[in-house]
């Protein structure tokens, strides 16, 4: 096991600081870290009515989470793998009926934006998917979509998954982030070849409106409310049930051989190095392609042992799932990585490569801590606080 120090802005993550301004206590076990995210309903309440406010403006207002494009260099080929173990999988769960529409049917209803406050207040996203756990309430993306590597804090603010996220619309709810799991490496050294994690969240809230009330009433009302502008308004809102349940969740697998046919999903937006900009990041895009057969190294994040894949998209859609043995009828497949840096290979100021950490028997034990841990709901059936 690697023990590996990354230079980022000369901070090394300090945990135990909690999303939301909440505070306290990581812990780890082995190679698993756990933190706590929102802890009660009423924490959980308060993020969704920070996202919700205004017709979801914080959502549209949210911009991509990337490093600086100077960090976009070519990767380095190296050695082969060496899997720690047997290769395993974790089936996929079909997607059930919903009232909701995905955008864009030949992409999995799944995959959706990460919303979260960053270290200097900014609001951001990276991509994700609804992965398969045993309460299906669980969250796969990148460790440094969760982790605040730029500051001193350990998490990043108000997190939440919103799946098949268009343009503002959240058509099958927000999921407010509970329990953030991760690598013990990435969490204390920001070693980035374990740039992946797993978040437990909440049922879904879906938005029905925003009704203006009197303070009395703003007082009574125990569900996600906000006060704006002067005025007081509660949150319309009603119980959108597991994540999984409304739509389906991934499979996951790990040890399996690269050189392997994968598609990978997200929301590209930022520019090229170059200043050109094809991505608006309104959209999730996908790219398809075989994983290098040989280990990939980025000397600038300290990178040993990715694997990699030709893909000319940009920030945005890191955090997004590689997907093995994708199904296009039933649009499912098993997470077998997750994009975490962006490449220019060919020296032309354009990103046209994408790595992620190899899964090995690491990942899947920091998956199975995951997919084990129940979360609940945050309201009621008439849209109070639940208790």
């Amino acid at each position: 096991m690697k023990r590996i120090l990354l230079p980022a802005g000369g901070a090394v993550l300090a945990t135990g600081l909690l999303a939301s301004g909440l505070s306290g206590v990581a812990q780890a076990d082995g190679d698993v870290s756990r933190d706590p995210m929102a802890t009660s309903t009423s924490q959980a309440a308060s993020v969704v009515s920070f996202w919700l406010a205004s017709n979801g403006a914080a959502l549209r207002q949210a911009t991509q989470y990337t490093w600086d494009s100077k960090e976009v260099r070519k990767v380095v080929s190296k050695g082969g793998y060496s899997p720690d173990g047997r290769p395993g999988t974790t089936a996929p769960t079909g997607e059930s009926k919903s009232t909701g529409r995905a955008q864009n049917v030949n992409l999995p209803k799944t995959v959706g934006k990460v919303f979260f406050v960053d270290g200097s207040g900014k609001l951001r996203w990276c991509s994700g998917t609804s992965i398969q756990s045993n309460y299906r309430n669980l969250v796969s993306t990148a460790g440094h979509c969760v982790y605040d590597t730029d500051s001193n804090k350990a998490l990043l603010d108000r997190w939440v998954f919103v799946p098949g996220y268009y343009q503002g619309k959240a058509p099958f709810g927000i999921y407010v982030g509970k329990q953030a799991f991760t690598h013990y490496d990435f969490d204390t050294y920001e070693d980035y070849d374990r740039d992946y994690a797993f978040v437990t969240v909440y049922n879904g809230i879906r938005f029905e409106g925003v009704k203006r009330v009197n303070r009395r009433d703003y007082g009574r009302f125990s569900g996600p409310k906000r006060a704006w502008g002067g005025s007081s308004y509660i949150l319309v809102t009603r119980d959108a049930g597991r994540l999984g349940d409304s739509v389906g969740g991934q499979g996951f697998a790990w040890n399996q051989p690269t050189g392997k046919t994968v598609r990978t999903f997200g929301y590209p937006s930022a520019p090229h190095p170059d200043g050109n900009k094809p991505y608006s990041g309104v959209t999730p895009k996908h790219c398809y392609g075989k994983t290098t057969a040989k280990a990939v190294g980025a000397p600038w994040l300290k990178i040993e042992e990715h694997i990699g894949l030709k893909c000319a998209v940009t920030p945005g859609y890191d955090g997004g799932p590689w997907l093995l043995n994708y199904n296009n009828s039933k649009r499912l497949g098993y997470v077998n990585g997750t994009t975490s840096t962006f490449a220019d290979q060919d020296g032309n100021d354009r990103i046209d490569y994408i790595t992620s950490p190899y899964f090995d028997g690491e990942t899947a034990a920091v998956y199975n801590a995951a997919k084990n841990v129940w979360s609940g709901k945050i309201v009621g059936p008439n849209g109070e606080l639940y208790k």
